[in-house]
């Protein structure tokens, strides 16, 4: 049985798309579809894996976090998990079909056999991808460094920043990417509220110190 007969076709099509991944990564093109995005399988929260620092987004942690989890989806960058479930896939499609026509004398309609693999993959993608993410090496990333986040401006969203008890707070990078971090005031009588401006002026590991800009009476930034 042939992969690129007619009820094979979704499978000839998997293989097709792993070979390009296959040759987008090998000139260097990998980047390009976010590969270099992971999630902390810990909070669930898209995380810069140069900087452990969360990166914002749109999407609020939820239901979905598991089920990526679960998946597999950020343990590996993107276009390995892609491929590893086109492969998988694929492989799977060919043997049901196989399997299908010495059992049952005919192929099932590729849509249904498309259906079952793709059920069976995501799994096995899931499975897998654990395994490659611990021994992959990690990809070498464009994003800022945690230092270049030092005297950038920021407000804090979410609690009350007291010594030893931080808050959250939203900075931009340079290249005007949302980052969340945890900041805590460098005055230690010092507190900051949600909805202040602040300015990150040190860091210890990945928390960083900040200095509210209406105690510092610093003129608004142009």
């Amino acid at each position: 049985m042939s992969i690129f007969e007619a009820h094979n076709m979704p499978f000839a099509a998997a293989f097709v798309l792993v070979l390009l991944l296959a040759l987008v990564q090998a000139i260097g093109l990998g980047d390009m579809f976010g590969g270099d995005a992971e999630v902390d399988p810990s909070t669930g929260v898209e995380v810069d894996p140069s900087t452990g620092v969360e990166v914002d987004s749109d999407m609020q942690p939820g239901a979905l976090d598991g089920v990526f989890t679960l998946l597999g989806i950020g343990r590996v960058p993107l276009t390995i998990w892609l491929a590893v479930f086109l492969f998988g896939f694929a492989a799977i499609g060919v043997s049901i079909q196989s399997l299908s026509d010495n059992l049952l004398g005919a192929p099932l309609y590729r849509w249904v056999a498309a259906i079952v693999a793709a059920a069976a993959a995501l799994p096995l993608t899931g499975m897998l991808a654990r395994p490659l993410g611990a021994i992959l090496p990690k990809d070498e990333t464009s994003a800022v460094s945690t230092d270049t986040l030092l005297g950038r401006r920021g407000t804090i969203t979410d609690g009350i920043a007291r010594r030893g008890s931080p808050a959250r707070a939203r900075v931009q990078d340079a290249h005007g990417q949302a980052h969340h971090v945890m900041v805590e005031p460098h005055e230690p009588s010092s507190e900051m509220y949600a909805g202040d401006e602040i300015l990150l002026v040190r860091r210890e590991g990945r928390q960083f110190y900040a200095t509210a800009l209406a105690e510092r009476r610093l003129s608004p930034q142009a």
